[in-house]
Formats: structure tokens, sequence, C-alpha cells
């Protein structure tokens, strides 16, 4: 099984290891707090779950999930995250983040910056479009009739390919959106995120079908502007 890892372990990073251990993954958990603040977590998790710093995290790991606010991305580790596959699940909140103009202007993407960032990884864009609790009571084994689809984007074809299998384990099918620079199409505001998988603060959730998450990132194409 692969070993993810979580730099950043709120409510998606804690919803996304909780999954993962469900499916059998290792994970190691990070936050800018320290391994100390997550042992609640990691026991609620057992064995497969530890903690770490966010460099021992990226370093450890497979596949790691970055899952920070937009404002800390540049305080991801770099180094230890080079040629390795990175989920960034980053969305822009001009009132949370501050202002970036590149992100204003459409310039650039939230994924781009990341890959910039992380100049040696392979950044896919993921998970930034589902609210955390949808996220964990729409995963259903593979085959089900009432599966949900999660949209992702990214410049590497072998590194969206890793990203496909591991959400199918984590209960989920995949929707390519193209490369980071269409990353815009699953972000806030966009009919794809949040509500085709029903409404915000509302359980269980609607699935979402493969066809319904294309629709609406076609969408967003076609209001862009």
């Amino acid at each position: 099984m692969t070993t993810i890892g979580l730099i950043g372990s709120g409510n998606i990073g804690s919803t996304v290891a909780r999954l993962a251990v469900a499916a059998g993954h290792d994970v190691v958990l990070s936050n800018s707090r320290g391994p100390q603040t997550l042992q609640d977590l990691v026991s609620e998790l057992g064995p497969k779950a530890r903690a770490a710093t966010p460099a021992e995290a990226a370093a450890s790991s497979d596949i790691v999930v970055v899952t920070v606010p937009l404002r800390a991305y540049q305080d991801v580790p770099a180094a230890p995250l080079a040629g390795k596959v990175v989920i960034d699940t980053n969305n822009y909140y001009p009132e949370r983040d501050g202002v970036f103009t590149e992100l204003e202007d459409g310039s650039s993407t939230t994924g781009e910056l990341l890959q910039k960032h992380l100049s040696e990884a392979r950044v896919v864009k993921g998970f930034n479009n589902i609210w955390f609790e949808h996220l964990r009571s729409l995963a259903r084994p593979a085959g089900s009739a009432d599966r949900s689809a999660l949209p992702i984007a990214g410049d590497d074809a072998a590194a969206k390919q890793a990203v496909s299998e591991l959400f199918d384990s984590l209960g989920f099918d995949t929707v390519d959106a193209g490369p980071l620079a269409e990353n815009w199409r699953t972000q806030r505001d966009t009919p794809v995120y949040v509500t085709p998988y029903g409404a915000f603060g509302e359980l269980p959730g609607t699935p979402a079908s493969a066809q319904v998450v294309r629709e609406a990132l076609a969408a967003a194409k076609l209001t862009a502007g």
C-alpha cells in the first residue's frame, strides 16, 4: 500500500487520513504546530498513522497532500518533495489569504503557484472542490452505482494516474480537468465547487457522478470571464 503524507491536518487533511487508513494505506500527519498536537488524531487512526514534521512527512511518503491555507503555501518544504506526487487542495480566499494579483488577473492558478514553489515536485490539484464532510460521507466502493467523482488537474500524466488510483482506493472516481492552468474551473464559486455533492452543511450529501462533474466543469468554461 501507499504511504500518504499530510502537510496540514485540519478538516480536509484529517478526512483524507481517515479514508486512507480505512483503505489500508499508511499515513504520516503533520501541521505547523508540531507532532505533539496530533496525538489524539493519531490515536484515533491507529497503528497505520503517525505524526511528524512537515519535512519528515514529505520525505517519508509516496504521495503528499498539501492542505494548508493558500497564504502559507511558501512555507511548504520544497527539497523533500522533489520528485514526489503532491496533491494541492488549496483554494483562494482573499479575505483570509490576502490578495494575490496573479490570481486576480487570471495569469496564474493556485495549482500553478504551488507548482512554481515546488519546482521539482509533480503537483496535481485535487480535493479542493468538496466539503470535507461530503468527502467523508460520499466515499463508495468501486463499481457502486452511487459513486461520486472528483476533478483533478495537473501537468504530469503519470502523477495524475497515481492520484486517480489513490482516489479510487479512497472511494471516488476521477475526472481529468486538464492542466494546472485549467484548475480555475474547480475553484470556489464555480459550478463544480461543493454544490454537486449537496448543500454545504447538509448530510449525507448527494452523489455526483463523473458525468455530473464533467458537465459542471464544462459550465465553468462556458461562463468564465
